[in-house]
């Protein structure tokens, strides 16, 4: 029996099965049923390589989500074989929400980001919370190994094609909007942190001590 949900009353027209999808949108091509594989392969290893940035999808037991970022030099996450990875666990916010999730349910998936380049990298997989010293050794930064990683056991890498880039023309600076444009991080958390009482310079004064000392 399906959830029910609370916007039940506000949309309409539900899709509800895979067959009513398909007759509006059909089919993969068979380019797209065949470009998936089951090991990082050279062209996946150099990607990884040259990628400074991922995003790790987990899920609890219940199936409740959660998307976080991943980030550091090109190259951190550390590939151990064709079929394992491990990301390291820099320093955060100590919510562990990726963590938590993997601690009940080991299914995982990334995506890998290269600054300028459309296409991305998808991996997905089974992950566990490493602290095997021999590897962390291979992710030190700033002088500092991580207490912890990410390791994953590759079970499907795909390229995923650029239609989202391109849309939002992400790497074109000519749409990025005016820095005085931007959302305010500060406001938003004091504002949505509103009953402990901060103001937005405490905030800022905050974000700017985490981002200056406890990166690593």
């Amino acid at each position: 029996m399906k959830k029910k949900l609370g916007s039940e009353e506000i949309f309409k027209e539900v899709i509800d099965s895979e067959e009513e999808l398909r007759s509006m949108y059909g089919y993969p091509s068979e380019l797209v049923n065949n470009k998936s594989i089951t090991l990082i392969d050279h062209h996946c290893r150099d990607y990884i390589s040259k990628s400074p940035l991922l995003f790790i999808a987990t899920s609890d037991s219940s199936g409740n989500c959660d998307v976080s970022p991943r980030g550091d030099a090109p190259g951190f996450v550390y590939v151990l074989d064709d079929k394992h990875l491990v990301i390291p666990e820099r320093p955060g916010n100590r919510r562990f929400d990726s963590l938590r999730n993997i601690l009940l349910n080991s299914k995982v998936g990334l995506i890998f980001i290269i600054p300028g380049l459309e296409e991305t990298l998808r991996i997905n997989g089974q992950a566990r919370i490493i602290k095997d010293q021999e590897i962390m050794v291979h992710m030190e930064a700033q002088g500092k190994l991580p207490k912890l990683g990410i390791a994953v056991e590759v079970e499907e890498c795909y390229m995923h094609c650029a239609k989202a880039f391109k849309r939002s023309h992400l790497w074109d600076d000519t749409y990025w909007p005016l820095k005085e444009e931007l959302p305010k991080p500060s406001v938003i958390i004091a504002d949505h942190a509103k009953k402990l009482g901060l103001s937005q310079d405490d905030v800022s004064k905050s974000l700017k001590d985490s981002y200056e000392n406890r990166l690593y």
